[in-house]
């Protein structure tokens, strides 16, 4: 059982109790503490530091009817569930409204919204307008991150040893930004290419030093193919919203009738022919004659 598991049973059972909880009757009643006494310590005192570092009001009060006195824990639930925000009928309908656009994988909006003072849904209401995919590896990789804990996993035949720092969903697919031990530098991570299920090391990581460059790369920055420099000429039509979402840094040229042309890596063709098709025919790939000619031979071949 995860430690996010775990996180999640003791604070049910904080909430659920009548009265304040005993430290051994937590670990009789909440799955995954370890058997022997000082591991269950050890165990349970970061559970509750890492409770209050999430707001959850947990709080320590004396059992009642124990002679000598005997500590107990509790969670009001006056204190941790959401106060009433208020909202009128029209935001609660946009609330609504934007939950049942996206989709993710499983998770259901719908008791969300209720405790909110929820919308019913509709029968006839369409569906997703979008989905987010949930990774294999997502659940164990998240758990890391917010542990602070090593991963071990296997990404393309290579053994890595990663310091997770960040979780990106971009373009369709889910990224793992972090510090890969065996290689000595930071790395970026997609995790439809890891290879079964990532290991947690038992050993804390070292928290991400204060001038990390976690700075997010795009997805054509990303694979293993031969890496270039790409010139991609978009029309005006188009150039305010591209500069705007990848930066000035990108922009090699601003022609005078309003198109520009944009500058970059490619290391991931197939990412890059995903992006240059997004203009339709407002994009055109100027250079290096390799990459465009195999743009122009995937849309011929399309075509057929």
């Amino acid at each position: 059982m995860s430690k996010l598991e775990r996180l999640m049973n003791l604070t049910a059972a904080l909430l659920s109790a009548e009265r304040p909880l005993t430290a051994r009757e937590l670990r009789e009643r909440v799955p995954g503490y370890p058997d022997e006494k000082a591991s269950f310590r050890r165990a349970f005192e970061r559970d509750k530091d890492d409770l209050r570092e999430m707001g959850v009001p947990l709080v320590v009060e004396a059992v009642p009817g124990t002679d000598p006195i005997v500590d107990g824990y509790r969670i009001p639930k006056d204190e941790y569930y959401l106060r009433d925000p208020g909202l009128d009928p029209d935001e609660l309908a946009a609330l609504h409204l934007a939950a049942r656009a996206v989709h993710f994988d499983s998770v259901s909006h719908a008791e969300a919204l209720r405790k909110l003072g929820g919308v019913v849904d509709d029968p006839g209401e369409p569906g997703d307008l979008a989905a987010l995919p949930n990774a294999p590896a997502l659940a164990s990789l998240f758990t890391a991150l917010i542990e602070h804990r090593l991963v071990r996993f296997t990404y393309r035949g290579d053994e890595r040893v990663v310091e997770p720092r960040r979780l990106d969903f971009q373009r369709g697919r889910w990224y793992l930004t972090g510090f890969d031990r065996l290689r000595d530098d930071e790395r970026h991570f997609r995790l439809d290419r890891i290879e079964g299920e990532p290991a947690t090391d038992d050993r804390d990581t070292a928290p991400p030093p204060v001038d990390s460059q976690a700075t997010w790369r795009q997805p054509w920055e990303l694979g293993d193919d031969h890496p270039v420099r790409a010139r991609v000429l978009v029309d005006a039509d188009q150039a305010g919203w591209v500069a705007n979402e990848l930066g000035e840094e990108v922009v090699a040229e601003r022609r005078d009738d309003g198109s520009l042309v944009l500058e970059m890596g490619v290391s991931d063709e197939a990412a890059f022919r995903s992006f240059v098709l997004s203009f339709l025919d407002h994009g055109e790939v100027l250079d290096p004659p390799e990459l465009r000619d195999m743009v122009v031979s995937w849309l011929r071949e399309l075509s057929r």
